[in-house]
């Protein structure tokens, strides 16, 4: 073993919470070091949306929109509860999430770090007690990659192609019918031309946000080592000390004077662990980064670490496409279109197929321990084809062949011909959706109230009534693909405190250990209150812990 340099600060993976930290440590004075196991900077935080769900924040003021501390205490209250399965989520740790996450943007946008809001994105259950119906959102502005320099190829990269904001590049798939989203569209186009003009390359959505950070923790003097995975946490009499990594070949000692910081992702690429503790999830069933394997939160636990919420993740409904792309397309947002809805494998409808991913994938699994409904069938027909996206392709446009080749989209001129394609039940499916096509027609769904929640019609379609979730199924030829409960990362793991201190089973605290982001168990227990639910408590609780550490050292 090679002796290395000690720092006060070490961090484990360059996720959401991981450059917050540095930034807030490196503003105390305090060096600080990122071990990131990859080749790429910006964790799973880059290659998703970048949204962060921070309750209160400087940007609702700005724009007026009512919200204060009681009320979002009264909407997590709501949402989460109080459960003894959920230690993470607990009452301490949500109030100290609704205090700190607010002071946390403020303190990013203090260190240049350009954010917005959102306009409309409604909290999940904007039925319940102090939901936010304008929504909580925050997110990155767009950032030009070349402010990085040589370091632009190191960031992971985004899913989004063009400079669209989030927002922006909702409107975009009605660009057919809405002279509002064509507007968009030379906009984003124009943006685009101007950069290239002007020697920018505009990011967005995570990409952005980690962009962002990076390009600001290496003015403020962070050190990075990438493709250096740690291997062990070092304590002595009782306090963590310090890593071991693998930097550049060798094994070195890395020090920490102030404390270790564990933001190395969850497990979702580990079937190993997967099939301990979330039994019935594939690994190839998830959107995270390769990195994503847990090896952290293992050796935490070696060295004393509780552990809690360790069969909860981050359920995304996804598809599998032929060819195993390393981005699965999420169908969320296809799925609470009109003109579809989800079926188990008999052709029963069986939940609302709109609201939180994590309650799709919760429904359908535990569906399936009653009969087989993993995957499930999304069931469509031509009105929407012509009208909305499916799995990434544009509305209106010709399916890959090889789609119809290895029987990823199915289809029949019929329902029932369409149920013999599938394995489905002619009559089963032939009742599901006449039903559906009742309810549609008045426009609620008297099942599962699919569309009536605000946040259900925002993902719906806006050019649509009477209700945007719902519309028949009707419309010859009928189509069919394989939804499956994929994630885009674990939700429980490391048990931590109001400080972000990593604790053992019996609540006592591990002196100079810290962890944030899918590494814990999360403050938000077992449920999304909204859209960022597992990125402003990463980089919240990064920044809480860097704060608590500074004080100590």
């Amino acid at each position: 073993m090679t002796e290395s340099q000690t720092f006060d600060f070490v961090i484990v993976g360059s996720g959401g919470g991981s450059m917050c930290a540095a930034l807030q440590m490196r503003s105390a004075g305090k060096s600080v070091v990122i071990l990131e196991k990859t080749d790429l900077i910006g964790g799973t935080t880059a290659m998703s949306g970048g949204v962060l769900w921070i309750p209160n924040n400087r940007f609702m003021k700005d724009a007026g929109v009512k919200d204060s501390p009681e009320l979002a205490t009264a909407y997590l209250d709501a949402v989460i509860t109080d459960r003894d399965d959920a230690p993470g989520a607990s009452r301490e740790r949500r109030l100290a999430y609704i205090e700190q996450a607010p002071q946390m943007v403020d303190f990013l946008v203090s260190r240049g770090i350009k954010l917005r809001r959102i306009p409309s994105w409604p909290d999940y259950y904007d039925d319940l007690p102090g939901a936010s119906v304008p929504g909580r959102t925050v997110v990155s502005q767009l950032f030009d990659l070349n402010q990085l320099g040589e370091w632009k190829s190191r960031l992971r990269p985004g899913f989004i192609p063009l400079p669209a904001n989030l927002d922006e590049a909702r409107e975009l798939p009605l660009m057919r019918r809405s002279w509002k989203a064509r507007r968009t569209l030379a906009k984003v186009i124009g943006r685009a031309l101007l950069g290239k003009l002007t020697g920018k390359q505009l990011i967005t959505a995570g990409a952005a946000l980690q962009g962002q950070m990076l390009h600001a923790a290496l003015k403020a003097g962070v050190e990075f080592h990438l493709n250096s995975p740690v291997t062990q946490i070092v304590a002595a009499a009782g306090r963590v000390t310090g890593v071991v990594a693998r930097i550049n070949g060798n094994d070195a000692r890395v020090g920490a004077r102030a404390g270790v910081l564990i933001n190395a992702g969850g497990f979702s690429r580990n079937q190993r662990m997967l099939d301990e503790y979330i039994p019935g999830v594939s690994a190839e069933w998830t959107n995270t980064h390769s990195g994503d394997t847990g090896e952290v939160i293992q050796e935490a636990m070696r060295v004393g670490a509780a552990v809690a919420q360790m069969d909860e993740c981050i359920g995304s409904q996804m598809a599998l496409p032929p060819g195993n792309p390393a981005m699965k397309p999420m169908l969320q947002n296809d799925i609470a279109k009109p003109h579809a809805i989800v079926v188990d494998q008999s052709g029963v409808r069986y939940l609302r197929e709109t609201g939180s991913y994590m309650d799709f994938c919760k429904a359908m699994r535990e569906r399936h321990q009653e009969t087989p409904a993993v995957p499930s069938w999304m069931v469509i027909d031509s009105q929407f084809l012509s009208k909305y996206m499916l799995a990434g392709t544009l509305p209106g446009s010709k399916k890959p062949p090889a789609w119809f080749e290895k029987k990823f989209l199915r289809t029949g001129q019929t329902l029932e011909e369409l149920a013999s394609a599938c394995g489905m039940s002619p009559e089963k499916l032939r009742e599901s959706v006449q039903r559906f096509n009742s309810f549609a027609r008045k426009g609620r769904d008297e099942d599962f109230h699919r569309g009536d929640r605000v946040y259900e019609q925002w993902l719906g379609d806006p050019l649509h009534t009477p209700n945007p979730s719902l519309g028949t199924i009707e419309q010859a030829p009928f189509f069919a693909l394989q939804v499956y409960p994929g994630n885009v990362s674990t939700f429980g793991g490391l048990l931590t405190d109001a400080h972000a201190r990593v604790v053992r089973p019996d609540a006592s605290v591990i002196p100079g250990l810290y962890a944030t982001g899918t590494s814990t168990a999360s403050v938000m227990g077992r449920m999304s209150p909204g859209a960022g639910s597992s990125i402003g408590p990463s980089f919240t609780w990064g920044y809480v812990a860097a704060r608590h550490a500074a004080r100590e050292i």
